[in-house]
């Protein structure tokens, strides 16, 4: 297919990096573009040299996830928008199967399910992605907290020009902001194969900043709770 899908890595001091960008080389659907942001790390970065030839890559001062993944659209030519985190991993059909999936149902917002692997990369868990049987159940509990995990999501890159990028004043609960701005606009589909290997380390962000993303979260969802409750009543 001559659809193009642009897989953006934002990377910070994290280890994993060179297992997160082989798993986005790797993949089965040929037709992507990887964009690497080096987001003012000052670690870990050799390991993204053997991999210069085959990747976008671009350094910026340290910023945030949001500023990272916004610098990753500003310069991607996809279609289609793929987020991979530096410690992540996609199995080697997600494009693939996700994209199919999206096409097949003209779909420009899609979440999918995931696995859960540690610091070794084996998986430890069950799948832990959450399908709703309705939309009334899925925006009920979007509107009291995320259920979408940020590395399994796709977009058609019309959302962006839309809806705007990224929330930099966000440092924790950019992804859920987006994903509620989204949401009166555009269907969020779930595709329920696990397409993602969401790696559980003692270093990870949600573990060390535990009670700043609490408070995020609480502001993120009163910000748009007004919206919400309207969504919700207009599909009851």
């Amino acid at each position: 297919m001559n659809i193009k899908v642009t897989i953006i890595i934002p990377f910070f001091n994290c280890p994993f990096i060179a297992q997160s960008i082989e798993s986005a080389l790797n993949q089965t659907y040929q037709n992507i573009e990887v964009i690497v942001v080096n987001d003012g790390s000052t670690m870990h970065n050799d390991k993204i040299i053997p991999y210069l030839s085959r990747i976008t890559y671009l350094e910026k001062g340290n910023g945030g996830t949001a500023s990272a993944l916004n610098t990753g659209i500003k310069n991607a030519s996809g279609d289609y928008f793929a987020w991979l985190s530096s410690d992540d991993l996609f199995q080697p059909t997600k494009i693939e199967k996700q994209l199919h999936f999206m096409l097949h149902n003209n779909a420009m917002a899609c979440y999918s399910n995931f696995y859960l692997i540690n610091d070794q990369g084996s998986i430890v868990s069950h799948p832990q992605g959450i399908g709703f049987s309705n939309q009334v159940q899925f925006l009920k509990r979007m509107r009291r907290g995320c259920v979408i995990n940020g590395c399994t999501v796709m977009l058609n890159m019309n959302v962006f020009k839309q809806l705007g990028l990224f929330d930099e004043g966000l440092l924790y609960t950019q992804d859920y902001d987006f994903w509620l701005r989204i949401l009166p606009h555009f269907h969020f589909y779930y595709f329920p194969e696990a397409l993602v290997h969401y790696r559980v380390h003692e270093n990870m962000g949600t573990k060390q900043h535990r009670i700043e993303m609490r408070k995020e979260i609480q502001s993120t969802t009163q910000r748009h709770l007004t919206k919400m409750n309207a969504l919700v009543k207009s599909v009851l």
